[in-house]
Parts: C-alpha cells; sequence; structure tokens
C-alpha cells in the first residue's frame, strides 16, 4: 500500500523525517563518541583514526550504494502497490550486499599495509590503524547491512523504527567505547582496537533487529528458495541504479583519500585535527540529513503514484530548507570552533587547525547540503546516471583540483578554501540540473 503519497507534501516530509532527526544525531553521535574516547589516548591514535576514514566510508559507501536502489526499486513498487515486486528485490538486495561485503572485507583484510602506506601513514601510526582495521574488518557485514536496510524500513513507512535502529545502537556503542578502549569491568584496556570491537557489537545488534523488522513485521525478507531467473531479474534492476550510486558514493572516499594524503604532508597534526573536525561538522547535517533520508523513498513512491506535483512541491520546500538551516549552522560553528577544538586536544597547532577547517569550511554547509538534495532528487526520479555525474563533477572536477592547488598556492588552510569553493559551485549545478530534468520528465518517461 502506498504510504507516501496521500498527505500534504510537507506533512508528509517532516513527519517522515522527524523520527529520523534522534537517529541521524545517534549516527553522528556515534562517530564522534568513538573519536573523542580515542582522543584521549592522545594525538597519534587520533591522527590513526583520521586514516582509516577514508577506507571505512569505501566500503559503507558500496552499501549504501546497493541500498539506494533496493530503497528506490522498493519505494516505486509500494507506490505501484506491488508487494510481491517489493520482497523479491529486498531479500535480493540483502543477499547481495552480503557477498559484496564478504569479497571487499577479506581484500581489505589482506591489504592494509599497502594501502594506508599509499594514504601516507607512518611507521608510528601504521600499527594502530592495523589494530583497528582489522577488528574492524572482521566485523563488517554488520555494518553494511543496517545501511542498506534502513532506506527499506522508511520506504514501508516505519522512520520511526529506522530511527531506534540508530539510536539502540549509538547508545550500546557509548557505553561500550570506555569499556573496552581502556578497561572496566574486567574487561582488558584494548585501546584503539576496542573501539573497533565496541562498534562491531552496537552494529550486530542492530543488524539483528533490523532483519526481525523486516521479516516479521513488514513481511519484506521471505527466507525461501527463489529461482535464478528471479535472482538475475532482481540484480539486473537493482544494479542499474546500484552501480551508478556506489559509483557516486565511492568518490567521496576517493576524495577523503586524497585529502588525507594532501594534509599528511603538513604533519600527523593536520590529519589530526582534520579528521576530528570532519566528525564534528557531521552535526551540522543532523537535521538536514533527517529530511534528507526521506526524499528518495518520497520521490521514487510518487513517480510510482504518478505525482510529479508533489515533487515539484517537495523540490521547493527541500532547497529552502537546506539554505535556512544552513545559514543558522554556519553561524553556530563559526562561533562554536575554538570550543569544539578543546573536546578533542590541548595540542595549540592542532587546535589551530581544528578551528581553522571549521571556519572556513562552515560557510558551505547550506550549498553542500542541497547538493545532497539534488542527488536524492535525481535518484528518485530514476536518473541515477545523472546523480552520479553531479558527484563526480564535485569531486573529480572541483574538489580534489581546488584542494590541490589551494595546499601549493596557500598552504594547510588552502585545502578548506578549496572545499568551500566546491560546495558553493556545484550546489548551484545542481540546482541547474535539477531544474532541467523537471521540464524534460512526465510520468510516463519514468519506468
Amino acid at each position: 500500500m502506498s504510504v507516501l503519497v496521500n498527505k500534504s507534501v510537507g506533512r508528509t516530509l517532516f513527519s517522515m523525517a522527524f523520527p529520523m532527526l534522534a537517529g541521524t544525531f545517534a549516527m553522528n553521535a556515534y562517530n564522534l563518541t568513538d573519536t573523542w574516547f580515542v582522543s584521549r589516548l592522545g594525538t597519534l591514535s587520533l591522527a590513526a583514526m583520521g586514516f582509516t576514514f577514508p577506507v571505512v566510508m569505501l566500503l559503507t559507501c558500496v552499501a549504501r550504494g546497493i541500498g539506494s536502489g533496493v530503497t528506490t526499486l522498493t519505494s516505486h513498487a509500494i507506490g505501484s502497490n506491488d508487494h510481491d515486486r517489493a520482497v523479491r528485490l529486498v531479500t535480493h538486495g540483502f543477499m547481495l550486499t552480503l557477498g559484496v561485503t564478504a569479497v571487499m572485507s577479506i581484500g581489505g583484510y589482506l591489504s592494509i599495509g599497502p594501502v594506508f602506506r599509499r594514504l601516507g601513514a607512518d611507521d608510528a601510526t601504521l600499527p594502530l590503524i592495523g589494530e583497528y582495521m582489522r577488528t574492524w574488518f572482521l566485523g563488517a557485514l554488520f555494518m553494511t547491512l543496517p545501511m542498506a536496510g534502513s532506506g527499506v524500513l522508511i520506504s514501508a513507512g516505519d522512520s520511526k523504527a529506522a530511527s531506534m535502529l540508530m539510536i539502540a545502537g549509538t547508545v550500546l556503542n557509548t557505553i561500550l567505547d570506555p569499556i573496552m578502549i581502556f578497561g572496566f569491568l574486567g574487561f582488558p584496556a584494548m585501546g584503539i582496537r576496542g573501539a573497533a570491537l565496541a562498534t562491531i557489537i552496537s552494529q550486530g545488534v542492530s543488524t539483528v533487529w533490523l532483519v526481525h523488522l523486516l521479516h516479521r513485521r513488514h513481511r519484506l525478507l521471505a527466507w525461501r528458495a527463489w529461482s535464478l531467473s528471479e535472482y538475475r531479474l532482481s540484480l539486473r534492476q537493482i544494479m542499474q541504479f546500484a552501480v551508478p550510486s556506489v559509483l557516486s558514493m565511492i568518490l567521496m572516499p576517493v576524495s577523503a583519500s586524497v585529502i588525507t594524503r594532501l594534509l599528511s604532508h603538513f604533519g600527523n597534526g593536520a590529519v589530526a585535527a582534520a579528521g576530528a573536525a570532519g566528525r564534528v561538522e557531521m552535526f551540522a547535517f543532523i537535521i538536514p540529513m533527517a529530511l534528507g533520508i526521506s526524499l528518495t523513498p518520497f520521490v521514487s513512491q510518487n513517480v510510482g503514484a504518478a505525482r510529479l506535483d508533489r515533487v515539484r512541491q517537495a523540490k521547493t520546500l527541500a532547497v529552502g530548507f537546506a539554505l535556512g538551516y544552513g545559514g543558522f549552522s554556519t553561524a553556530v560553528f563559526f562561533l562554536g570552533a575554538p570550543w569544539f577544538a578543546s573536546l578533542f586536544t590541548d595540542d595549540p597547532e592542532v587546535a589551530r587547525t581544528f578551528v581553522a577547517y571549521t571556519r572556513i569550511i562552515s560557510f558551505g554547509y547550506g550549498m553542500m547540503e542541497v547538493h545532497r538534495y539534488c542527488g536524492f532528487f535525481l535518484t528518485g526520479l530514476h536518473r541515477p546516471l545523472s546523480a552520479t555525474l553531479l558527484n563526480a563533477i564535485r569531486v573529480l572536477v572541483l574538489l580534489i583540483p581546488l584542494s590541490w592547488l589551494g595546499a601549493h598556492v596557500w598552504g594547510l588552510e588552502g585545502v578548506f578554501w578549496g572545499r568551500l569553493a566546491t560546495d558553493f559551485t556545484v550546489g548551484a549545478i545542481g540546482l541547474l540540473w535539477l531544474s532541467r530534468a523537471f521540464r524534460g520528465i512526465n510520468s510516463d518517461s519514468v519506468p
């Protein structure tokens, strides 16, 4: 039954987004909690966490890309009242996620040394990176399934459950982090390895809960024998969306890898500061992200119900919200940057870099969110390749060249100015691209 095509656009979007608000806050608190506890181990451990970010992001982006394909197609099936197709797509999407995660985890585990050497890790940070990543890869499956499946819950109109999954994982992780990192309640002090183990256990609980909800409550997972032709059909349909989405999302860790490499030339302190600041800045996107998570299923389900008028209304509302809230976030983060830095470090140089990163980049928060929203709309309109190309322009044409140029002309802060210029430019490009897509589309042109 279609659940996102009846109420007013604003009411539908914000009723989906409100339950997700606590969830998106929790997910950002997840990363921030890990970073804060690890920062108590010293600048070297914090730098090691900074180096792990691009690799962790790579696998999670692949999972999110597959999940985006499954969510888009499932939303369209629900909008068309085709429950059997929705079940097939969700079940086979989970099977695909399991297979891809296994392959990438094995490959990642066996190549930790060469990969992080390429990212600029030195002899001091590499052992700590190895401790974290070897543990993380062993439990990577529990990271990917919640990312691939939470969008399906939103498609089914159960954003509250999707939010609770995120909250439960974060609360458990916050409890386990100090126990496993520093050694409380009879546990040995495991240092940075303990942070990875706490994450695995927390996400494992979320995975079990997610599978239960999709199988029992929503009947969208079916444990039965599927014919090879059915699986091939699902795989072909999912990959039409997943491949562009994965390519688009992979550009994020690619850019993070390049930026990390650039920052490593300025020392471990620069990597540590930028890594911590990057996690803090995610709080600027908590509320916009809660709305953004809802956009693709909303758009796709309304496309399935031939209600493009509602999609256009959603675009106007979403862009206005992104710009307004972005301006508010800029003020908060610009003024609060020194206090945020003090939470993570007593090193004056690390703190100075943290403040510079936050104050420069915060001016682009609104346009960065506009860019993201445009990608969600294009995917929901069944234009995943357009969303991928938009992100490719951001990373390959703008972010990497401008960051490199900034580093060579203005030094460390030039990297941050390159990011700011990128966010303004790609936000404007996204708006033009989406407007063109609306002019050229009609309900009969979307499958």
